[in-house]
């Protein structure tokens, strides 16, 4: 309990800072140089190339966002990935981290960064925690998907494998539908994995008490997609380092990471505040 007040009075803290800095925008962040994409993995390639697309969206609460940043901060601090990536067939992986909310909220927190040492997940885990958080307004998981796919096509990245990672605790109800853009991404072979986070009861329309199933019929899709719900507190920072090692070491999945809710199948929300243009 005291850990998890700590880092909510953290993130409390962030709040302080200029206003300006919690509006997400579709442009980069200026970052530095050090831990950026080093300029031969054009020509030596790599294992895994990994947008991470982190859910701000409004529904997300300060508890939730800051179990989700640390998740990403102890996973990349963790032995178990920094073996996973030593274990690929090119010793190393290239991410981008990025926090996503509405149809053109897409923040760039961190680059394209190369991860090859278990001292640059250190060092992407100690960027991470450096940077402050956002936060913006609607939920839009296809623009989120469709700003992946344009981050792997366009970025100097030769990777054996190319993954979006979609973490989140609503369903899309701004920009395209979600299944437009999940299909797109299928044909130009990338992977979209999630991270459903089911942590409390459905507040308002275009929340879900079956998230973990619109994920699997909704979002996820491609040669090996999985998605690990979180269902309490406790488990984000051991499911966001299972899903990494996962989607580093391309292993075939595990039956119980795959936790299914009862009911029907959801539909994928095919509602006016899902099409273009909407301000829902």
């Amino acid at each position: 309990m005291a850990a998890r007040l700590a880092l909510v009075a953290a993130f409390l803290i962030s709040l302080l800072l200029p206003a300006q800095a919690h509006h997400i925008a579709s442009h980069p962040v200026d970052e530095p140089d050090a831990g950026s994409l080093e300029p031969s993995l054009a020509t030596t390639g790599a294992d895994l190339a990994l947008v991470l697309a982190v859910d701000v969206s409004p529904p997300m609460d300060v508890e939730e966002l800051t179990l989700e940043r640390q998740g990403f901060i102890e996973a990349f601090r963790s032995p178990e990935v920094h073996e996973a990536v030593r274990k690929g067939s090119a010793g190393r992986i290239a991410v981008m981290y990025v926090e996503r909310a509405g149809s053109s909220q897409q923040q760039v927190v961190i680059p394209w960064t190369v991860i090859e040492h278990p001292a640059d997940g250190r060092a992407f885990a100690a960027r991470l925690a450096g940077s402050s958080m956002h936060q913006g307004k609607h939920t839009s998981i296809s623009a989120a998907i469709d700003f992946g796919v344009q981050q792997l096509r366009e970025g100097a990245v030769r990777a054996t494998r190319r993954a979006i990672d979609i973490s989140g605790d609503g369903a899309n109800n701004q920009g395209r539908m979600v299944t437009l853009a999940r299909n797109e991404a299928l044909a130009h072979d990338v992977t979209i994995n999630g991270l459903p986070i089911v942590l409390k009861r459905p507040a308002g329309t275009w929340e879900t008490a079956e998230l973990d199933l619109y994920f699997r019929d909704c979002v996820i899709g491609g040669s090996g997609a999985f998605m690990i719900p979180v269902r309490e507190p406790s488990q984000f920072a051991e499911a966001t380092r299972l899903k990494i090692v996962r989607e580093i070491a391309d292993r075939p999945q595990a039956r119980a990471l795959v936790q299914r809710a009862g009911g029907e199948r959801p539909r994928c929300f095919h509602d006016p505040c899902s099409e273009e243009g909407s301000v829902c």
